[in-house]
């Protein structure tokens, strides 16, 4: 991990909780997390669900702040905010297994 630390709000870990736990929208991030950045379009092809669906499950996830969404005029390029999944990870890790982290 990053020497930065993040500190995430507890609004912040159920946004995550709640965007990761759809199977397809984590289908999704984990194919984003694979490459340093992919095309939305090569989502689409990748994923037997519609652009629709694939513009939505990306909304949850720019919010959740998961990913990142830059545009290159009209081509939408995402990558994986990896310092952001790696403080959710610690967080999670410290709350299931040390005692006393639970709120």
């Amino acid at each position: 991990m990053s020497q930065t630390q993040i500190e995430l709000s507890e609004q912040q870990l159920q946004r995550i909780a709640k965007a990761i736990a759809d199977p397809q929208r984590f289908a999704i991030l984990a194919c984003i997390a694979q490459s340093d950045e992919i095309p939305c379009k090569q989502l689409v092809s990748e994923f037997s669900i519609t652009q629709a669906t694939i513009s939505h499950h990306l909304k949850e996830l720019v919010a959740a702040e998961l990913i990142h969404l830059r545009r290159v005029g009209q081509l939408a390029i995402l990558s994986c905010r990896r310092e952001i999944c790696e403080a959710y990870t610690q967080v999670l890790s410290q709350r299931l297994i040390e005692p006393g982290k639970i709120r």
